[in-house]
């Protein structure tokens, strides 16, 4: 982040977060609250350390950390996370993914992430996962441009994707028809109307609204075709993830808090990565085209992104071959 995007962050959350003076002590400059807060976010160094950095006692960087996350939420969410709600929007999307990607219909990539945590005390087996960790599931679906258009966090390690898709909003909503997608057309060249639709992998259910792959190897050609360009779509959320876990470092290690704090520092992530996307003069320096995946134009076979060279053994986001 820029100096003018501290200050623009520090303008607009300062009165959520400023502390009044007393008689006894001066009060922690809201400056010193945000960048605490981005430090931790930026490096996931604990408590602990920060207190030597800063010379914030830990149960007041506790404090602050809670508080300036919330805060940065509340503040950013509705302007950078607004939630597509007219079908005009909807189209919107779906033509991105057409121009950039070479998919047509498609309104969203979903897919869930394992945030790991220490696990609480007497929560058992709650939160552990088929990985041998603990962690919280973030459920997202970003747009063609990487951005966040809807995210669902706070749910247990234990559960599949699939069934925190069934429990979320966004699948109520599908369901109950609260959520107007564009109506059925036809795809290009063709007659017979298409319906528009999320992309997951095998953890979802196929539904009208979700299109996942075909299972199994050794498929026909023309499904190992399908399954190419819906997996190099699909595959934006799995570079948003790697995106925020590259520059928000606090998610490449179990985080030391309480599963409700790491609900709310993961929202703030969210709230930042969308932020720093919409400014475009930032946008270069936030995402380099070497982190992402790329693909060469003319073996059309995938140049994995530096993110996942990074994780260590691929654990996160592995690469399926033929895919």
């Amino acid at each position: 982040m820029s100096a003018v995007q501290v200050q623009f962050l520090i303008n607009l959350i300062g009165p959520q977060i400023v502390k009044q003076d007393t008689i006894m002590r001066s009060a922690i400059p809201v400056y010193e609250r945000v960048m605490v807060t981005l430090r931790f976010l930026a490096t996931g160094d604990s408590y602990s350390s920060l207190q030597y950095l800063f010379r914030i006692p830990v149960c007041t960087i506790g404090r602050i950390v809670k508080e300036v996350t919330v805060a940065i939420y509340e503040m950013l969410k509705e302007s950078y996370l607004k939630f597509p709600n007219t079908k005009n929007e909807w189209l919107c999307i779906a033509n991105s993914f057409h121009s950039r990607w070479n998919f047509p219909h498609c309104v969203g990539a979903v897919d869930g992430k394992h945030v790991s945590i220490q696990n609480p005390h007497n929560s058992g087996s709650h939160y552990f996962n088929y990985k041998g960790t603990y962690s919280i599931i973030l459920l997202a679906v970003a747009d063609a441009s990487y951005k966040l258009i809807y995210f669902d966090v706070g749910c247990n390690g234990r559960i599949s994707d699939g069934g925190v898709f069934q429990n979320s909003s966004l699948h109520q909503g599908l369901e109950d028809g609260s959520i107007e997608l564009p109506e059925p057309t036809p795809l290009p060249g063709r007659t017979d109307p298409v319906p528009y639709c999320f992309f997951g992998d095998d953890a979802f259910a196929m539904k009208p609204y979700m299109l996942k792959p075909y299972p199994y190897q050794n498929q026909p050609a023309p499904n190992r075709i399908f399954n190419y360009r819906l997996s190099r779509a699909r595959r934006i959320i799995e570079n948003v993830f790697g995106i925020m876990a590259n520059k928000f470092r606090v998610l490449r290690k179990p985080i030391a808090l309480a599963p409700e704090t790491v609900s709310t520092t993961v929202q703030a992530i969210c709230a930042l990565h969308n932020y720093l996307l919409s400014d475009k003069t930032l946008k270069g320096n936030y995402i380099h085209q070497d982190l992402i995946d790329t693909e060469n134009t003319e073996t059309h076979t995938l140049i994995p992104g530096s993110w996942r060279d990074e994780i260590p053994n691929n654990s996160y986001f592995p690469l399926q071959k033929g895919k």
